[in-house]
Parts: C-alpha cells; structure tokens; sequence
C-alpha cells in the first residue's frame, strides 16, 4: 500500500517534471556568489511565461491546444479576473483589447509580451479614474422614494458604455450600499429603542452617517487595491488566467504566495477557526474550522458578512473595504483566551454581534470521532471532516487508521449499523481513502488512476477480511470532494452501504502536484545556472476513475437517496465550472459487489420516497427553490420595495434554519472508553457538549438512522426466515 505515492506521477510526465526542477538541484551545489539573477521584470516575466507553456503543453493531463481559440478564452477570463465586477473598464477598452485575441498564445511560446502590459496599464488608469468621483456622490442625502434599480450581477451586465455610463453605475452601486446600511441602522435602532441610556437618532442623522461609513469603507478598499494590484500582482493574475483556462485547479504562485500558502499549512495558531474570502469589497465567512471557536460557538456561518471586530470591550473597527489578509491580522489576534467580537451581516440581512474566545487551532479537532446513537437500534456514528495524514512522523495521526480505530470501538460496544458523516470533508491522503475502503469490503479495487496517454493504475485493498460488515450508511454534500467522493463512489459500486445526501457530490476528480519554476538557457533547463525563484505551478497531471469505469470528475457521486439541501443553489460545484475538465470513462473492472441479507434496492427506493413525502424536507426544497429563482442582485433603490424584498429573504432563510434543527432529538451518548479522555480538560468537555448537540439535532443523520433501521429490520427478518 505504501507504494501508492509511486503511481501517482505519471510516468510520461516524469521526465518533464525532473526538467523543470533540475536546475534547483543544481543550485545547492553552486557558488553563492553567482549574480545570475533574472533582474529585468519584463525578462523575468517572459520566462515565467514561457515556463508555464512548457508546464502546460507537456505535462498537463489533458490540455487544450494554446492556439488562437485557447488565446480567446484567456483574454476573457483575465478581463473577468480583473474586472470582476465590470465597474472599472468601459466598453471602447474591451474593444480595443480585441488586438489581443489572437496574440497570448504566441506570448506564451515566446513573442515579446505586449498584452498583458497595455491592459494592466488601461486597467490601473481606469480603476484610478473610479476612485475619484465617489466622494461628490455622498456629498448630500440619496432619495429613496425614487423606483430605480441597480443590476448588481456582473453575469447580466455588459461594461458600461461610456465613462458617464460608468458613473451612473456606480451612483447607482453607491445608492445601494447607502440604502443598506442606512435599512441596517434603522432596524438596530428599533431593537434596542428601550434600553437603558440607548441614544435615540434622527432619521437625518442616521442617513448622514450611512453615507460616512460608507465612504470610509470606500476609502479603504480603493486604498487597498490601488497598493495591492500592482504590476507583479497583476501579472499573477494573468498567468492564472492561463492555468486557470486549463482546468480550475491548475493554479500558479508567486514565490511570495507560495510561501504564504505553506506558512498556513504548516499548523497550529491562535485564532477562531474559520477561513475568510473577498466578495465585492466585503469580508465573507468561508469555512470553518471543526472544532475551532466559532465552529463551538455555532452562531457564524459560511457566508456571514463581517462589518465590524472588536477586541474585547474596545471600540470595534469598521472592517468593510479592508483587504482579507488585513481583516485576518485584527481577528487572529495572537493570544489564547482573549476575546473578539464580531459584528456580522447574516444572509437574510439581520445584523448580530458575536463574541469569541481565541484559542489554539489543532489539528485533533480535526480527528475522526464517533459516538453511540440509541433508538430502535444501537447505531454509530462516525465523523470524519478530511482524510488527514501526517507523513513526516512515523507515529503521526492517519485517517484510516484512526476510522479503524473507532470502528472497532463501536463494534464493542454492540452496535447494529453505521454512518459514515463525510459531509463538508474536501479530500486528503488517497493511501487512507484505499485503506478506508478495505476496512468494508475483502480486497478488490477501489479507484483507477490514469495519467496523461498511459496505462491505467489501479489501487487495491489487499487486505483479507473485513472490520466491518453490517449495514452501512454515508453521508455526503456538496462539500465533499477529491478522496470523499473516491470512498463514496467504491462503497456505492460494491453495493456496500447506501449513500445520502445532495443531488451529487463536489466533483473533483483531478490529480495536482507542485512544480517548480526555474530559468532556462537557451531552451535547456539543465544548462540553467540561475537561482531566481520563478514561482510554482500546482499542475494538474491524473484524473481518477471509479470502478465502474466512470470518472468522479465533473458529475461527482450522485446520492442513492437524495436529500433537498440548502447549497443547492448557490451553484459552486466542478460542473458550474465552464473551465472544467469533462465526464468521461473507461473499461470496468472486474470486482465482486457486496451479497447482503438486506435488498439494497427496495431500500433506496423506500427511504427515497419517504423523503419526498417528508414536509421538513418539501419546505426546504421549496425554500431552496425560492432561493434559486431570486438569486438574482437586482435590488429596488426604492426603500418600501427593498424592505418587502429582505423581508422576504429572511423569512426564507428563518425557515430553512428551523427546519434543519430535528424537532424530536436523537439520543447521543458518548463512547464508554472515550469518556476518560473526555473529562480529562475543561475544553474538551465543552467541545463535546457542542459536538453532541449538533448530532443530536442534524436532520440527515437522522434520515441515516432511518435508512440503517430498514437495512436491520430485514437483515433480522432474513435471519429468523
């Protein structure tokens, strides 16, 4: 099984990936003193470039032909990736840029770089342009009586038409944002009216201070992208739109970056447990972190807007407008046990003020946990929230080891069914998801693995016996991507357990490894003698096949019983993807599906139309089904209309947050033999507590429990026929 980190480089790649990393071999053994160095920015750009062409054309797993088609499709994403918003080109610019159609993919095989340069420098002109005129615009009141609408959706805009169109825009932006805010204040004032010592404000001066706070969000966030999006940045972002129209997964960093995104990898810090992202100028909440401090405290979620943190009783900063990596510095803090507040714009536009306690983030509260679930039958419960291993110490933690673990913990005590929670789990170690797999089934294949134009590799579990063998239920959402679905998909093509959850799975299905990037001579990287740090590429160079013959990629692992879900409609999966690499298969092998006491079919097809006929689960559908069709950002500047409008959402999302807590509770008990290391801390009794009420209210585990109890009412009747 150890050999299976051998297979993963193709053998077809190899000696294009030993050419772009030889020189780094050779410059441990060089004199110090060398003065190589690529100086010239434009010089040093070029080779990336021509680099990344390379990279690209002999080692990606399946790429496009950079030819003029492939030129249009990079001109495109990059005009997107710096304009995002279509708010700072106008539209004679992207006109005039249409020189360049058929020019990049000449750039990349070594013409002199004139693209990217003439863009980036109407680009920087243009976004300096835009930050000048928003002052005049929050000079005096907005009126909100006015019916006019401001199309927020970049998708269903094209650039403005002319300088004026532009500006008309962003009045139009600007009125919104005000409105918002101005709605917001109006709304906290109303809540706290009959409070103590509460300082009652005019409407006027309500307004007057939503056009200021505003302004200095403003503020911040062109004085921010003005210092961030210079001319290295930007070229970044150029090369990304190349990778980028490879597959989405095939990414270049910047030496600095590259550091960056090793720096977070590397472990423990003191924050709240949760990943932050940029959207229009806002500081959104991205995943949290299990077992971290906003994951315990239960009130932050994924898409929270954060407008404001404060350090314990000080005054909070207004964050809006900050940059991200800014907005991380005042959060994280860099004590244990300190308190932050966070004031936070939910989804449906309701404004809350958490507090947290900063703690330690480690890895353990990642591990895999179980519990005991009691009702009809003894179920358990196994949580898994990635396929963790540590490779650099022998003894370090391992997924499947520690799922092996739990499992049989589980098995003594006199369990009847399992679930296997993988929901939110983004991937990991493939070694674990084979050796995972084998503790279910006795030995057969368990993925296919095939590189670019080459044989297909198959891993195996070559262990006799099973850990395992009753019935056997897992979890999966959106969320759950790369190994998640590799484990899913085996478990369903054996028959082995039924898998519950959103229409399908993430969709990831690609293989990517780091390669990188080192100066050339005169097309020979061998004769390079330079030590300039070009960046890495994280290329794409496998893809994985179930073993069935189909890939995972695109079209992920579609549920046995299907579960309406809230992230339905937010539309982020592989497939929502254009630059995606597609659906595709190859032969099946040959394996022997699991012989059960139970009809898995009749199962499936039970459990399903129960969940049809379920009426928490129709509301969700219908809520996420509204949610779906007025998904749209095209917002009314009138105030009476945006108020019917946010009224609207947030009667919506109040009922998909009730109907996803279980009425009628399940019963969830710990573990016997985890109780000792339970009650060994203060913190690692409250961390349970939490755990434990998340289980016991989770609607879908308890759809799992329902499924496992048809699995062992008929297991128990086949016994006594």
């Amino acid at each position: 099984m150890h050999k299976i980190a051998d297979f993963i480089m193709s053998k077809k790649f190899i000696p294009v990936f030993l050419a772009l990393v030889a020189a780094s071999f050779f410059i441990a053994f060089k004199s110090q003193g060398s003065n190589d160095n690529i100086d010239n920015p434009i010089e040093r750009h070029q080779q990336i470039l021509k680099n990344v062409g390379i990279l690209l054309e002999e080692g990606h797993y399946s790429p496009r032909k950079i030819d003029d088609a492939f030129s249009k499709l990079v001109l495109d994403k990059f005009l997107k990736d710096l304009d995002a918003e279509k708010n700072i080109f106008i539209e004679s610019d992207i006109k005039s840029f249409d020189q360049f159609k058929n020019v990049i993919d000449d750039e990349i095989h070594g013409r002199k770089i004139v693209s990217f340069y003439t863009i980036n420098e109407v680009y920087l002109k243009r976004l300096n342009e835009v930050s000048q005129f928003y002052e005049n615009m929050l000079l005096k009141p907005f009126d909100f009586t006015t019916n006019e609408m401001v199309e927020m959706d970049p998708e269903k805009r094209s650039w403005p038409a002319s300088v004026s169109a532009r500006e008309d825009f962003w009045r139009k932006r600007i009125k919104f944002l005000v409105l918002a805010k101005y709605v917001d204040s109006k709304d906290e004032q109303e809540k706290n009216k009959d409070k103590k010592d509460y300082k009652f404000k005019a409407d006027s001066t309500i307004e007057r201070e939503s056009r200021e706070n505003i302004k200095k969000m403003l503020d911040r966030m062109f004085s921010t992208r003005k210092s961030r999006e210079t001319e290295e940045e930007n070229f970044s972002t150029f090369v990304n739109a190349i990778t980028g129209v490879m597959d989405p997964h095939t990414t270049y960093f910047p030496p600095v970056d590259l550091r960056s995104f090793n720096e977070s990898m590397s472990g423990r810090f003191y924050g709240i447990g949760a990943q932050l992202r940029e959207d229009d100028g806002k500081i959104k909440v991205g995943p949290l972190v299990t077992g971290g401090p906003a994951w315990k405290n239960g009130e932050l979620k994924e898409n929270d807007e954060i407008i404001k943190v404060g350090q314990g009783n000080s005054e909070p900063v207004d964050v809006t407008g900050y940059d991200v990596s800014e907005a991380v510095k005042i959060i994280r803090g860099s004590t244990k046990g300190s308190e932050v507040r966070l004031t936070v714009k939910k989804p449906d536009g309701t404004i809350k003020v958490i507090s947290l306690i900063r703690d330690e983030i480690k890895l353990e509260d990642i591990f895999a946990k179980s519990a005991i679930i009691n009702g009809v039958n003894k179920i358990g419960y196994i949580n898994l929230p990635e396929f963790y291993a540590d490779f650099e110490r022998q003894d370090g933690a391992r997924s499947g080891e520690d799922v092996a673990k739990e499992i049989q913990k589980l098995k003594d005590e006199n369990i009847a069914g399992l679930i296997l929670d993988l929901r939110g789990n983004g991937g990991g170690s493939l070694y674990d998801v084979v050796q995972m797999v084998g503790l279910f089934i006795d030995e057969g294949p368990v993925v296919q693995v095939k590189g670019r134009d080459e044989k297909v590799t198959i891993l195996r579990d070559r262990q006799k016996g099973i850990l395992y063998a009753g019935p056997l239920a897992v979890l999966v959402d959106e969320t759950s991507a790369s190994a998640s679905e590799i484990f899913a998909a085996a478990i369903q093509d054996y028959k082995r357990g039924v898998i519950l959850g959103s229409t399908s799975t993430f969709g990831k299905g690609t293989v990517q490894r780091n390669v990188p990037l080192t100066p050339v001579s005169n097309n020979n990287i061998f004769s390079s003698r330079d030590n300039t740090d070009l960046g890495t590429v994280k290329l794409t160079i496998q893809k994985f096949y179930r073993i069935n013959g189909g890939t995972t990629q695109m079209n992920g692992v579609i549920s046995d019983v299907i579960v309406p879900d809230r992230l339905e409609y937010l539309k982020f999966r592989e497939k929502d993807n254009k630059y995606s690499l597609k659906w595709d298969e190859i032969p099946s092998l040959s394996y022997k599906p699991w012989i059960s006491t139970y009809n898995n079919d009749s199962i499936i097809n039970e459990a399903q139309r129960e969940v049809n006929q379920n009426a928490t689960f129709n509301q969700i559908k219908s809520d996420v089904n509204w949610l779906d069709k007025n998904a749209d950002r095209a917002y009314s500047l009138n105030i009476i209309k945006y108020k019917e409008k946010l009224k609207e959402q947030k009667d919506i999302f109040k009922s998909i947050e009730k109907a996803y807590k279980l009425k009628d509770t399940l019963v969830v008990n710990n573990l016997l033999s985890d109780t000792a290391y339970i009650n060994s801390a203060p913190d690692k009794i409250e961390k349970n507590k939490v755990w434990i009420k998340r289980v016991q209210e989770d609607i879908f585990v308890d759809e799992g429990v329902k499924v496992l109890n048809k699995m062992i009412l008929q297991q128990n009747f086949a016994k006594k026929e």
